[in-house]
């Protein structure tokens, strides 16, 4: 009976001991969580969300959408529609937010951003009673029911107008029917146009990944037969494009690869060509050094993995009779699968995100989708598309790792 007693007290008391750990053990962790979530999830979400969220109409526009709900969506609106624009872009031109009215609708077609511009300029500052004339004077596009269609189509709180043109489309407002979209590009109409992009991004990054593979793959399995002294200082060279900043390692790959620079004057003084050959801006200088800067993330998992496999494996497969070519792909290869994956994925995913390098090194046509991204940021202020073009990225590293996963998860269970 006592030896039950003592042996619940102790079950108690480890139970108790147990939680106790686990609490501290979650008080630790708060603090990384806490900042994760503060400086990463939130600031990520809130991008992502500008994808999706449509405040600009029907914030700034309200009388209007609330005298659109009874039109019948064929004719043009009657002279109280027109009065409630009026009192709200006056309003929106009070606020100081007109402008976002016009960019937005802007978005679906240039045209009207144009007649928003041209319509605030020529409202009248107090309410008339003809306002429709004057307003159809301002721009003949308010009477086309078209127009008038948009506006209260664009008007809800969420829209797809983002992710749609992030993947070449829109929808016709008209017929109600998803249409391609063409961007005017050097006077020629472009289709596919942000497609392109994303496949141009992936299938740079794939040549960058392959390159490194090729490269590093023989780098780090030299390292790894390498005595331990020799292995950690020639480490320290694979390691040395850390200490250095990105945009200084780009940039001397800019002063080196230009026509006057160190490589054409090498190519010259030895007579292997006549005339400086153009290296940037264009694709081959943006590869030679996004391969140097990725070229560490591959070597390193790699020489991880290989410093952990015994050559007697090796060995044995060459004394059995195999050649030794054959007994290495078959034999070591195999084993680095683990290391190799990792770095696939750590440089294809690092280099599908890379803005500085192909803007500094490369061409109009070398440009990744990195760069359009800060386009629409910084440059149109259409924060929507850019944060639908973010969302294609993470899409893909998500889809990425999921695969790595799946794949990583069988070779173990095997």
């Amino acid at each position: 009976m006592e030896q039950t007693i003592k042996q619940q007290i102790l079950k108690k008391g480890l139970k108790k001991s147990g939680r106790k750990k686990r609490w501290l053990s979650r008080v630790l962790v708060m603090p990384v969580v806490i900042f994760l979530i503060v400086f990463f999830v939130v600031p990520l979400a809130d991008i992502l969300c500008k994808s999706i969220i449509n405040p600009e109409i029907h914030r700034n526009l309200p009388q209007t959408l609330q005298a659109l709900a009874t039109w019948d969506g064929k004719t043009i609106p009657d002279n109280t529609v027109f009065m409630a624009l009026a009192n709200d872009l006056r309003e929106a031109r009070k606020k100081g937010v007109a402008g976002a009215v016009g960019r937005r609708l802007g978005y679906e077609d240039d045209k009207y951003r144009i007649m928003i511009s041209t319509t605030l300029r020529k409202l009248p500052r107090k309410p008339v009673d003809d306002i429709k004339s004057k307003i159809v004077a301002a721009s003949p596009l308010w009477q086309d029911p078209t127009t008038w269609q948009v506006i209260k189509q664009v008007s809800g709180s969420l829209t797809t107008h983002y992710l749609l043109q992030s993947f070449d489309y829109k929808t016709d407002y008209s017929t109600g029917k998803l249409v391609p979209i063409t961007i005017k590009m050097h006077n020629e109409q472009v289709a596919n146009y942000h497609i392109k992009i994303l496949l141009r991004t992936l299938w740079m990054s794939f040549i960058i990944t392959s390159f490194c593979v090729l490269i590093g793959y023989p780098l780090a399995y030299w390292l790894s037969c390498q005595p331990t002294k020799r292995a950690n200082l020639l480490l320290i060279l694979v390691l040395l494009p850390f200490w250095t900043s990105l945009l200084v390692r780009t940039t001397g790959w800019y002063i080196l690869l230009q026509s006057n620079g160190l490589i054409n004057y090498l190519l010259q003084l030895f007579g292997i060509i006549s005339q400086p050959i153009s290296f940037i801006p264009g694709r081959f200088g943006v590869y030679i050094a996004m391969i140097h800067i990725l070229l560490p993330f591959i070597v390193l998992p790699l020489y991880a993995v290989m410093k952990g496999i015994s050559t007697t494996h090796l060995r044995a497969a060459i004394s059995l009779g195999a050649h030794p070519l054959y007994a290495f792909f078959t034999v070591y290869v195999p084993q680095t699968y683990a290391g190799l994956r990792a770095g696939v994925l750590l440089v294809f995913i690092m280099a599908i995100g890379y803005y500085v390098t192909p803007a500094l090194l490369g061409g109009p046509a070398d440009q990744m989708i990195s760069y359009f991204i800060n386009y629409y940021t910084n440059e149109i202020n259409n924060w929507g598309l850019a944060a639908a073009l973010s969302l294609q990225l993470i899409v893909l590293v998500v889809i990425l790792s999921w695969i790595y996963s799946k794949i990583s998860y069988r070779k173990r269970k095997v």
